[in-house]
């Protein structure tokens, strides 16, 4: 249902003009420049004889006292506070005139120098009314300095005409309490809607679901509207106060929702009622903003949470589940996988003894046999490994054994490693190193590890007569190794798969030749470190993962170039 849009209405200032009383002011204007036209023109009948001098000064004083009424109609095509203002300086200008013309106070349009606070009271300007109240001070101040130069107008003498006085003083007084009705009028309707907005306001507060308190900064409850909460009854908040309805164990968490609300930033805290300790409050607090000199003030919404709450609560007890679960499983893959090495070294032995027929020939057919148990259990051997170092890492059971050293012997021993596998595929091997010692402060077998993971990838997604290429330097206190194959790639929907544990990228041919563990073993290896590895690649052109640890303890003595070492299969 869309809102009804004067219920959104906003408020209107006191002082604001407001078009409906518009037309009014614009009236009294016109009534105030038709009196005084007609008064100019009678001035003859209203004076003495033989007046005849001041009395053409009293007409010329009277229509300049008309002409402000007359640009009082512009009122009815446009109106505002810039324009009434113009207005009021309008009238003060022709009290001066007038005041000056016909002797002021003591002249016959004495009453006349008044009309700038009148006139004030009646365009509804309230910061305005002494401005008035000046410009009617500056048109006596004007009269006496008139009088007071008898001699340049001889024929100016102090109220020549008494019948024009008077009128001029019943005009006054009818334009004064037509000034002052109009003003009350227009206040009385400004005000009837400021309390019909408060009234609409209040019936939208009352009608909401949730409780809106008004709050002192101690947490007393100044005004409440809406529904409470079936467990934060009302009146003990006005009696006791907010904190006292609190239980006692979340009391310092209201305060300090309290304090941080009043400080001018939105606070939120959930809390149990001390009446019902099995339910739960949300407390959504902000500060008033109040005007110069007036007490601080909070606003507050209150919600029952209990549901929340209690579904809160029920996702963190399966998350703790889950990861209990989850170590669990971490521990009894670390244990099984340790129980497994043992018979699996054993199998993997007793096979590479008979492939190589160290006791006598076996018929070939059985040598074939040996040859395919040899390499099924050093493949599995392999993934036991990696799955034992992964799970270990899981369950936080992975020791990093820190040491000084050259990783650039640990470079060589990993490229040793991978040789053969690479001569066997025709792939080149190349390492561009420093020329110095690259000295640093890490688990070797950590970082041999890395080295073998990488490595062993680019080798086994790298076609015949491509190329591995691994870098290793230090660049600003990080070691940065770098392995870059000219291999198949890595679309980009696999890239983001790539390194969490089981996750394998490309056809079935590719995921066949691996276990999805290697590249999760050199992130998790890198992390242990407080490291990170990042992958860049393109398909059909290669892959090149970035490793950078944050272990370098020695730069060398000396720059120079990098030495790139051939290990290819003619070295």
């Amino acid at each position: 249902m869309k809102p009804s849009p004067a219920l959104f209405e906003p408020i209107r200032s006191p002082d604001a003009p407001d078009a409906r009383d518009g037309a009014a002011v614009a009236a009294w204007h016109a009534g105030w420049a038709a009196a005084v036209g007609l008064m100019a023109l009678g001035g003859d009948w209203l004076g003495r004889a033989g007046a005849g001098g001041a009395l053409d000064l009293g007409a010329s004083a009277a229509l300049a006292m008309a002409t402000p009424g007359l640009l009082g109609l512009l009122l009815l095509a446009r109106d505002g506070r810039s324009v009434r203002a113009a207005l009021l300086a309008a009238w003060c200008l022709a009290a001066v005139s007038a005041s000056a013309l016909s002797g002021g106070l003591t002249g016959p349009l004495g009453a006349f120098v008044f009309m700038p606070l009148i006139a004030a009271v009646a365009l509804g300007l309230s910061p305005w009314v002494l401005f008035g109240a000046l410009g009617s001070a500056l048109a006596a101040l004007a009269g006496l300095m008139a009088a007071g130069v008898s001699e340049v107008a001889p024929g100016m003498a102090p109220n020549p005409a008494p019948g024009l006085a008077t009128v001029a003083a019943l005009l006054t007084v009818g334009a004064a309490a037509l000034a002052f009705r109009i003003s009350g009028g227009a206040q009385g309707r400004r005000r009837s809607a400021v309390e019909g907005a408060v009234a609409q306001v209040e019936t939208v507060l009352a009608g909401q679901p949730g409780l809106t308190l008004v709050l002192d900064a101690s947490g007393a409850a100044l005004a409440a509207y809406g529904a409470a909460p079936a467990a934060l009854p009302v009146d003990p908040l006005f009696d006791e106060g907010l904190v006292a309805a609190v239980h006692t164990p979340d009391r310092p968490a209201v305060l300090a929702a309290l304090a941080k609300a009043a400080a001018g930033t939105e606070a939120q805290v959930s809390f149990a009622p001390r009446l019902a300790l099995d339910r739960r409050i949300l407390l959504v607090l902000r500060r008033l903003e109040a005007r110069q000199n007036e007490p601080l003030r909070l606003i507050a919404v209150a919600l029952d949470a209990t549901l929340q709450h209690a579904r809160e609560a029920g996702l963190d007890a399966a998350r703790a589940e889950a990861e209990a679960q989850n170590a669990g499983k971490s521990r009894f893959l670390a244990h099984m996988s340790h129980e497994l090495r043992t018979p699996l070294n054993a199998v993997i032995g007793f096979s590479d003894i008979m492939r190589q027929q160290l006791f006598g020939p076996i018929p070939p057919r059985y040598a074939e046999y040996a040859e395919a148990i040899h390499k099924a259990g050093g493949h599995l051997l392999e993934l036991i490994n990696d799955v034992l170092d992964v799970s270990r890492i899981e369950a936080d059971r992975y020791q990093l054994n820190i040491e000084r050293f050259d990783v650039r012997e640990t470079v060589s021993a990993a490229l040793a490693l991978v040789r053969v596998q690479a001569d066997d595929k025709g792939v080149d091997l190349a390492a561009v190193l420093p020329p110095e010692a690259l000295t640093i402060a890490a688990d070797r077998r950590a970082v041999k590890q890395i080295l073998l993971n990488l490595l062993s990838n680019a080798v086994k997604f790298t076609p015949s007569g491509g190329a591995v290429t691994v870098t290793a330097e230090a660049l600003d206190g990080m070691l940065e190794l770098n392995v870059a194959d000219t291999g198949v790639g890595v679309s980009p929907e696999d890239l983001v798969r790539l390194g969490r544990p089981f996750e394998q990228a490309g056809g079935a041919e590719q995921r066949a030749q691996g276990t999805g563990l290697g590249l999760s073993l050199v992130r998790a290896l890198a992390e242990l470190h407080q490291g990170m590895m990042t992958i860049d690649s393109t398909p059909g052109e290669g892959t090149a993962v970035t490793v950078r640890l944050p272990v370098v303890v020695a730069r060398p003595a000396m720059e120079g170039e990098a030495e790139v070492i051939p290990l290819n299969r003619s070295a």
